[in-house]
């Protein structure tokens, strides 16, 4: 009963899409529904891509999802459901700093962080954790303890700790410090719960408020949400609600250099540069990818791609040398594999369908 009723919503899900007019773009939706429907590609709730500003390829799955790890059953994905971005979010959070940056609001990348939390005085007259600056939280190079490696149920993981505080913005800044900031890269949260809160304290408004004012208003876009952490502040790290085309628009916008549809822009072209450049290597491996401010990107100084990563396999991919983005929103949440999902839809579908194959 259950393969029949994830069947059929699989089938009224990809009604809903139109079909592609790219011959390319139109295999791949058929071959992702094979795929689905031979039990491959298991977690996999949605499929977008642009090229050359228009739908390349478009499909949905129903499939068992969560909302901030409250079980939501199964549900028929569509492309107005809305969906978590989990750690994707990260990526946008950075894109409203240099918003804010530009009006001047926050802090420049190269001010010391603890001097914009004035609240945490011994925390401000520490010599150590006055080096650490602005732009090492932008990259996750504090230099400061920070662990995510346990599962998310385990209240040692460094983020669910951050959570479950008194003081959230504390316990980020005051973790014993490791090594000097900029030596080394450490995926953290309280980066951008940090961040989070600069953009907050520095415009007056609440992240989600200036999010809909600065980033989201102008580009038409409507139906998303933002959860909000224990102490009732927006997530910075891991909040974000948004259906997959509304975060097609904020794509297209990345590709036309931070430009609305109407010319205006949006997000500063200088800033897109600067997230998108590779500021700290991952990890050891030639092959791993580099992080610029709150985005993944390829080596090299000009990068043709940068990706916003989040838990369960989601994934935003922007490859400015093809004039493409590529969207996967999934439901493998906690799973150490996620990351495969995203990774076999570029190469085994996308990149096929793009050489005609």
């Amino acid at each position: 009963m259950i393969r029949r009723i994830l069947r059929a919503a699989a089938c009224a899900a990809l009604l809903a899409a139109p079909a592609a007019a790219d011959p390319g773009g139109a295999r791949m939706e058929q071959r992702l529904a094979e795929a689905h429907a031979a039990g491959e590609l298991a977690g996999l709730h949605a499929v977008l891509v642009l090229k050359d500003g228009e739908t390349f390829a478009e499909a949905y799955f129903p499939g068992p999802d969560e909302a901030w790890g409250q079980d939501l059953g199964i549900v028929a994905h569509g492309p107005d459901t809305l969906h978590d971005l989990r750690s994707v979010t990260k990526s946008l959070v950075g894109l409203l700093y240099g918003i804010a940056l530009e009006e001047g609001l926050v802090p420049a990348l190269d001010a010391p962080l603890v001097e914009a939390f004035p609240d945490y005085p011994d925390l401000a007259a520490d010599p150590a954790r006055r080096a650490i600056l602005v732009r090492h939280a932008l990259t996750m190079t504090l230099g400061l303890e920070w662990d995510e490696s346990l599962p998310f149920s385990d209240p040692r993981n460094s983020e669910i700790a951050m959570e479950m505080a008194d003081d959230r913005l504390r316990f980020a800044l005051d973790r014993p410090v490791v090594e000097a900031p900029g030596e080394r890269w450490t995926y953290s949260g309280g980066a951008t719960a940090l961040v989070g809160a600069l953009i907050a304290r520095g415009t007056g408004m609440e992240l989600d408020a200036y999010a809909r004012a600065r980033l989201f208003a102008p580009l038409g876009i409507e139906d998303w949400s933002w959860t909000r952490g224990f102490d009732g502040t927006p997530s910075a790290a891991s909040g974000l609600r948004m259906t997959p085309r509304e975060l097609a628009k904020l794509a297209a916008m990345l590709l036309a250099e931070g430009r609305a549809p109407d010319g205006r822009h949006v997000v500063p072209a200088e800033w897109i540069e600067e997230s998108f450049r590779p500021r700290a290597p991952t990890g050891p491996a030639e092959f791993d990818p580099g992080y610029g401010c709150f985005w993944w990107t390829a080596p090299g100084e000009a990068p043709p791609w940068a990706a916003g990563f989040g838990n369960g396999g989601q994934r935003l991919s922007i490859n400015r040398g093809l004039n493409l983005a590529m969207i996967v929103l999934a439901g493998n949440c906690n799973r150490p594999d996620a990351w495969e999902l995203p990774v076999a839809i570029s190469r085994d579908f996308l990149g096929p369908a793009l050489e005609g194959r």
